[in-house]
């Protein structure tokens, strides 16, 4: 797409374990953004968004969580554990300060980033982002989907039950709004080049996701160090937009956009203007 090629790579981490890395280059750069994927997907920048990355000088870096891709598995890894790893990938890649990006399940591991990484992370964009689990003031389910809510439950009740849940639904529906579907068949139909992948390797990686997100995520979103801008449907029911509004509330400092009538999916269509609020923070 415009020419944007994406080079992968492999990184090893202090411990051992390998991680798959995307990376578009250094052309023409002014800011560094790591994108962090949702569940189930690979890591792949996202590739609509290359255009607008294009014009303001972004150059994408982005790696498959644990699990998923040819990322080697953690399991009982916490979100917190995505810190250590960006810093092995842009470490390997030369980056010294960059901006965070996170979708859906990216949303959590991005702000681990802001939170962990002082003084590298210059500004934190998280889109659909689930809050943390039993935060208070917050009824977590409220307002969710039918399936979203029972896959979330069953990992609430622990690791088999969740491979339980996964063994007899593989084939569940989401929960998107018609406004999800119109965009799944326009511009987002990207996602089904790194969902598809990652649901075929089996729900593994997606198990480790779950539970992750519902265990005590090993940082608090409160120690954000740099600009946080939270932006969320007001129609999803993947991860409702309450969850974005109790993180906007409970960040200090954090910008709250909400998107009326948008889902899930369908709110990435205004993610050119949340690259435009990176980037007016790179430093």
């Amino acid at each position: 797409m415009l020419g944007v090629e994406v080079t992968e790579g492999r990184v090893t981490t202090p411990e051992g374990r390998v991680l798959h890395t995307y990376d578009t280059g250094a052309r023409g750069e002014r800011l560094v953004v790591v994108w962090h994927h949702g569940t189930p997907n690979l890591g792949a920048p996202p590739a609509p968004l290359f255009a607008a990355s294009e014009r303001l000088g972004i150059r994408w870096v982005a790696y498959d969580r644990p699990g998923y891709g040819e990322s080697t598995r953690r399991p009982g890894r916490d979100v917190a554990s995505a810190a250590g790893d960006v810093a092995a990938v842009v470490g390997a890649l030369g980056v010294g300060r960059f901006a965070v990006m996170g979708h859906s399940g990216g949303g959590p591991h991005a702000l681990a980033c802001a939170a962990l990484m002082p003084g590298r992370v210059t500004a934190a964009a998280v889109v659909s982002s689930p809050a943390p689990y039993g935060a208070p003031g917050l009824d977590w389910f409220a307002g969710m989907g039918a399936s979203s809510a029972a896959s979330l439950r069953a990992a609430v009740a622990g690791r088999t039950a969740k491979e339980v849940h996964e063994a007899a639904n593989a084939d569940g529906d989401p929960a998107f709004v018609a406004a999800d579907w119109a965009a799944l068949e326009a511009d987002w139909s990207w996602f089904g080049s790194v969902v598809a992948p990652a649901i075929a390797a089996g729900p593994a990686a997606l198990i480790d996701d779950d539970l992750a997100y519902v265990a005590p995520w090993g940082f608090d979103p409160a120690r954000a160090g740099a600009p946080v801008l939270v932006t969320h449907g007001t129609e999803d029911r993947m991860i409702p937009s309450s969850h974005g509004e109790w993180l906007a509330r409970h960040v200090p400092g954090a910008e709250l956009r909400l998107s009326p009538g948008d889902g899930h999916i369908s709110v990435l269509n205004h993610a050119e203007a949340t690259l435009e609020w990176l980037a007016a923070r790179a430093r």
